[in-house]
């Protein structure tokens, strides 16, 4: 009987090193490697293939990509994929437990025509059967498959042919051919190369669930990103009802679009207007409220940003900031006491974004410094009243980009005022309906606001 042998294997990269070592030499991070049973090239036989004759094509004779895509009937994720999925497309969408992923894909399965094949390693049947009657949606050419064997899985797979091919999860996944356990790296690396051979040879597009580490990264070996042809990240609170799906890599498409969803007791509802749902309705203004224009990849968002001075109790000033950078935060209290002469050293800063999104957009700052002044102030803002302008160490107020699908967005929901750059080249409108102020400086800002 052969001697059974064993390898160390990056978790990040799938590095593979004879012995235990604390730094990996592939991807430099420290303490990744992982001892794993190496598989024999008897166990690797299955991956031999006959050569078969390939020729090249002229580029003028490959098809248009744009007439291989399948519309699906999800339009939040045929914004995210691109406008469509294409043919041969392997997907891999990763988020935390509990925040959808099934549902998604189980409600896409059952809304889709034609033959689709949802493959369960996680739940049985009768679970996934109690899931898509509570879904309301149905469809006859869906078939559900509970198994966890790959082999299992591709044998059935050349039976029915199915125009997409769903696998939830790739960490459930393993094979016979290799005696590592499910969820290792090579599992997980082997497998994934297997469907995506099967993928592109049969034009079939293929989705993979993936599981998060703690880290907030899709678990397995990095190289499973690149191993894919689009990555899908599946954010949001459990305890709202929003999500937002984000495109982290994307060959076919943009990565600046994302999709938005609120979840209800029949699934997943595409949100058509996101920036009404992040409007908190208050029937009289309140001190430390400003409406921002940002932008969330290629979409205007409206968002409403809060904030809260008060006297620093304990001596030492709190600067706590929920949704947006606490060191970015930093920096604009700084330009507000040594620019426009605030004194907010001795004062306690808190600050939220409302809905539980999290923004990185520079268009943040002016409105987060309105917001901040009219806490200060105890003085409300003009209800009706948008900002978006970034915000320089010298107090001057910069130009934003897309600054015409902002004041359209304002102008869509009914605002009749918007702070901006006087930097910002804005086209000329005779129809427009909204105030344009623009300034400078910050503290031109501020005598604007509070006199």
């Amino acid at each position: 009987m052969a001697k059974t042998k064993s390898a160390f294997f990056c978790r990040s990269c799938g590095f593979e090193s004879p012995k235990w070592i604390g730094k990996c030499p592939g991807c430099s991070n420290w303490n990744t490697l992982a001892e794993e049973i190496k598989p024999s090239n008897a166990n690797h036989a299955w991956k031999k293939s006959t050569r078969k004759i390939v020729e090249a094509k002229k580029i003028s004779e490959i098809p248009d990509l744009q007439q291989q895509k399948l519309v699906l009937p999800d339009s939040e994720l045929n914004l995210v994929l691109g406008g469509g999925l294409v043919s041969g497309a392997v997907v891999l969408l990763g988020g935390e437990p509990g925040i959808g992923k099934s549902t998604l894909l189980l409600q896409l399965a059952l809304r889709t025509p034609g033959n689709i094949l949802y493959v369960s390693g996680e739940e049985s049947e009768s679970q996934i059967k109690l899931r898509a009657e509570r879904l309301g949606a149905s469809n006859s050419n869906c078939a559900i498959l509970t198994e966890t064997l790959l082999e299992n899985i591709l044998n059935l797979v050349d039976e029915i042919t199915p125009d997409i091919l769903i696998i939830d999860s790739i960490q459930t996944i393993y094979s016979d051919a290799l005696d590592a356990t499910p969820g290792s790296v090579s599992q997980i690396r082997d497998c994934t190369g297997k469907l995506l051979q099967y993928a592109k040879e049969n034009n079939v597009p293929v989705f993979l669930v993936g599981h998060i580490t703690k880290d907030g990264a899709i678990a397995g070996p990095k190289l499973l990103e690149h191993m894919v042809d689009t990555v899908l990240q599946f954010e949001g609170d459990r305890h709202h009802a929003y999500r937002i799906l984000r495109t982290l890599k994307n060959r076919f498409g943009s990565t600046q679009e994302l999709g938005i969803y609120e979840m209800q007791g029949t699934g997943l509802i595409p949100v058509k207007n996101p920036s009404e749902i992040w409007l908190a309705q208050r029937d009289e203004p309140l001190s430390g409220i400003a409406i921002s224009g940002v932008l969330e990849g290629m979409r205007p968002l409206l968002l409403e940003v809060q904030a809260l001075v008060s006297s620093a109790v304990y001596g030492m000033p709190q600067r706590s900031a929920t949704g947006f950078d606490l060191r970015r935060l930093n920096m604009l209290l700084a330009v507000l006491e040594k620019r426009c002469g605030f004194r907010l050293g001795q004062s306690d800063v808190f600050i939220n974004l409302a809905g539980g999104l999290r923004l990185e957009d520079p268009a943040l700052d002016l409105a987060l410094m309105a917001a901040i002044m009219s806490s200060y102030h105890a003085e409300p803002l003009p209800l009706r009243c948008v900002f978006s302008g970034e915000v320089g160490l010298s107090g001057e107020v910069r130009a934003v980009q897309r600054i015409e699908q902002r004041i359209s967005e304002a102008e869509k929901l009914g605002f009749t005022d918007i702070v901006l750059s006087k930097y910002n080249k804005i086209p000329d409108a005779k129809d427009r309906k909204i105030k344009i102020h623009t300034f400078g400086r910050v503290d031109e800002v501020f005598s604007w606001l509070f006199g």
